[in-house]
């Protein structure tokens, strides 16, 4: 069978249907159409191949049918990927977590299904948090089940108030909603209480070892450890100094509670691991009620008990701490255990997913805030452009599985691009303005033209813009001894302004320093609208302002954060930091429709990009927006020479 494309021109007027035989890589031209008149083409070969549905402008591939993966990609950039979406109700991917959790259902072992996310209120969260959202608060909802929002406040020195509204506020912004807020400092008391428990039952054991005995005692991976010599303390003696130490007799590190396990075991987690440390440090939940505070791994599995967590999700660096979640769970005999899973960690190229570092990059002062838009965090991401919807299909792209790996940069970009290509607002900006004066349009004359808000949604409707006698145009768009194939403006060639008309380069004004300045231009007032009576043909678009309309703007264009695409693996990740990740430009010309822009609103520069206004720092008279994304990936020539 064949593959069929809708291949779009960079102005996005009109599509190229091709036709590409299965297994070659030639793509033949049928026709220039419209878009919506290529549609209806693809719908009736779709009809006429036996498919009972019509596709949404996609490709017809027989091998996509079960799946909804719809993807769009502009042909232009040699990137045309659509894909047919069948009316067979779409399932959520499978994976082998998936497969566990309905298993479970299938088998009776539950008969409702409990998650939880349970960051720790010590940063901001980034993209690998968003991949555990989407994960356990996706399966929740596909599994008729409920997920838990909880925070793991149990280290109050790096906690604060500010993390956790924005983990929040993250949360929902993603997309999902948590069925209880819970923190682990809610379960303080009973926590204690297991602790008692466990000292009672002989399996648990106050340890006067200062840190650097406890680490040294400990042994290492091919040496076993030594036995504490307050192991062997009786059952009332650790009562005792336990209690003493939730009444603060004790300073910091003097003492702590260990679990009795085994100190030859192989796996170190095992080795008699800490469960409660003195540390007096006012928490911003409970004041100063305590001053003893229980450890991530005696928390984690009893805050997952006491909720009736079913699945514990988690990821990979978790595993070898799985038998301690076990031993706790089934020493102190909670009536719910959870099944702890794990799954491999997202990392992104060119990037960093450690909130340690993360933390590093804020207080050196080598970005602006968590927010910084070239900060990996939900907020940062947001704050440039990138979508919920976009980071929702990213993560289901990626999908799960047992084994780590570095995902390109630019699949996620691509789901950012996909997503925006569908509702952006298409206006037209100038970030590199060059003058062009055309000498025969009236000097006084000002007419608006009509021009499309989305080309492939024409419900988006339309708009006006100004045009008049002087104008801005890219300085790209200008080249003095232009090459042959340089389809834009040079003197002697005729360009399209789009919507306008077509104009004609016939002199150059340069400065001192022999810099083109000024462009003097004729134009054709027979070709408003892009044709002409005659029939001839230009090969270039360029978009434009009007100068006498034009508003300032600054503009923020982000590039990758580092140039070295796995920075956490190097011995100094700052050193890799890409000098060029902001490029901050001034005094760029935008049409007047975006004076009254909207930072919810999503715009495309035709040509140029997407962008969104900043919040932040853009003021009524002082417009900042931020490059989304570029409209093609510049970094897949680089990859590719990188891994030549």
């Amino acid at each position: 069978m064949n593959d069929y494309f809708i291949h779009k021109d960079h102005n996005a007027e009109d599509v190229r249907l091709k036709a590409r035989p299965s297994g070659q890589s030639t793509k033949t031209s049928l026709c220039v159409i419209t878009f919506y008149h290529a549609i209806s083409i693809l719908s009736k070969q779709c009809l006429d191949a036996g498919f009972c549905a019509l596709p949404e402008f996609m490709i017809i591939n027989q091998s996509c049918l079960k799946y909804k993966h719809v993807q769009y990609r502009d042909a232009y950039f040699d990137r045309t990927i659509i894909t047919f979406m069948s009316t067979e109700e779409a399932t959520a991917p499978s994976n082998f977590i998936r497969n566990i959790i309905q298993g479970d259902l299938d088998s009776g072992k539950h008969t409702a299904i409990q998650t939880r996310f349970p960051p720790e209120p010590n940063g901001y969260l980034h993209i690998g948090h968003a991949k555990s959202i989407c994960l356990n608060f996706g399966i929740a909802k596909d599994f008729d089940g409920l997920c838990n929002l909880r925070f793991d406040d149990t280290n109050p020195d790096k906690e604060e108030e500010e993390y956790m509204h924005a983990i929040e506020e993250d949360v929902k912004w993603l997309g999902f909603e948590w069925s209880e807020l819970k923190h682990a400092s809610d379960y303080f008391q009973p926590l204690y209480m297991f602790a008692v428990k466990l000292i009672v039952e002989g399996k648990a054991y106050v340890d006067s070892l200062s840190a650097d005995e406890i680490r040294e005692y400990r042994g290492t991976l091919k040496a076993p450890g030594k036995e504490s010599p307050h192991r062997n303390r009786s059952v009332e003696d650790n009562l005792g100094l336990f209690q003493r130490m939730k009444e603060g007799e004790f300073e910091d590190g003097a003492h702590v509670l260990r679990a009795k396990i085994d100190m030859a075991s192989p796996n170190m987690n095992m080795r008699d691991p800490t469960l409660y440390r003195i540390k007096r440090t006012h928490h911003h939940r409970t004041g100063d009620d305590w001053v003893i505070y229980p450890m991530y791994d005696f928390t984690h599995c009893l805050s997952d008990a006491i909720e009736s967590i079913t699945h514990s999700l988690c990821t990979l660096e978790f595993e070898d701490h799985r038998p301690l979640y076990d031993w706790v769970l089934d020493e102190v005999k909670t009536p719910c255990h959870p099944q702890q899973i794990e799954f491999a960690r997202l990392e992104l190229k060119y990037t960093i997913t450690s909130k340690r570092k993360l933390q590093q990059l804020v207080t050196e002062g080598h970005v602006n805030d968590w927010d910084d838009p070239r900060m990996p965090t939900i907020s940062g991401m947001r704050r440039r452009g990138y979508t919920a919807a976009a980071l929702r299909d990213f993560c289901d792209r990626i999908g799960i599985t047992k084994k780590d790996s570095s995902i390109e940069m630019a699949v996620l970009e691509n789901s950012v691009r996909e997503d925006l290509n569908e509702y952006a607002l298409r206006v037209m900006g100038v970030l590199n303005p060059l003058k062009v004066t055309i000498k025969n349009y009236p000097d006084d004359q000002v007419e608006n033209v009509e021009a499309q808000n989305h080309p492939q949604n024409p419900d988006m409707g339309t708009r006006k813009v100004p045009f008049s006698k002087t104008i801005y145009i890219e300085h790209d768009d200008f080249m003095e001894d232009a090459p042959k194939k340089f389809f834009r403006l040079s003197v002697g060639r005729e360009v399209r302004l789009r919507y306008a008309y077509y104009i004609t380069c016939t002199d150059i004004v340069k400065n001192s320093n022999g810099e083109v300045i000024e462009l003097i231009c004729t134009y054709d007032p027979e070709t408003k609208g892009g044709s002409s009576p005659d029939g001839r043909k230009v090969k270039g678009t360029i978009h434009w302002v009007s100068a006498e309309h034009a508003i300032d703007a600054k503009i923020n264009l982000y590039d990758r954060l580092f140039t070295h695409p796995n920075p956490g693996s190097t011995e100094n990740f700052v050193e890799h930091l890409n000098p060029e990740s902001l490029q901050q430009l001034s005094h760029c010309k935008l049409e007047p429709s975006l004076a009254n822009a909207n930072p919810e609103t999503h715009y495309q520069f035709e040509r140029t990009g997407y962008f969104i206004l900043d919040k932040k720092d853009s003021a009524k008279d002082k417009l900042v927006f931020n490059r989304t994304v570029t409209l093609r990936d510049a970094w897949a020539k680089i990859d590719k020479q990188n891994n030549s």
